[in-house]
């Protein structure tokens, strides 16, 4: 599978470069979760503005690497879905388990808040 990370202190953005997100290449994409979660990385961003497709495989990963981001006290966002990526998403009624924001910049804003959120919520 074509995708590139990009790490920093607070999260790691994984971009998909396929146009697809299935069986093919999804069990490459839950490798990569795991290699994450191993190396102690809690919160990932997964760009998906490039892929136009996604089967119940790709869903299948995606929720793997929610799980694991899950497990380790942080978050999965995802970004830059296409309106067939949505469509999927919704309809499997994952809208209200996946965390998804239009952009890049979005999703890093919104780790930063639900990070402050949480520290807010430790000290009550």
């Amino acid at each position: 599978m074509s995708f590139s990370k990009e790490k920093t202190e607070h999260y790691t953005i994984v971009r998909l470069h396929a146009e697809r997100l299935d069986s093919m290449n999804a069990p490459e994409l839950k490798a990569e979760f795991t290699l994450l979660g191993s190396d102690g990385v809690a919160n990932i961003i997964l760009d998906l503005e490039k892929v136009q497709y996604c089967d119940s495989s790709g869903l299948s990963s995606i929720l793997v690497g929610n799980r694991l981001c899950k497990n380790a006290n942080g978050l999965l966002v995802l970004t830059g879905a296409q309106p067939t990526v949505k469509k999927l998403i919704t309809i499997s009624q994952l809208d209200s388990v996946l965390n998804m924001v239009p952009t890049v910049s979005e999703a890093i804003d919104y780790l930063f808040m639900a990070s402050i959120e949480n520290d807010l919520n430790e000290t009550e």
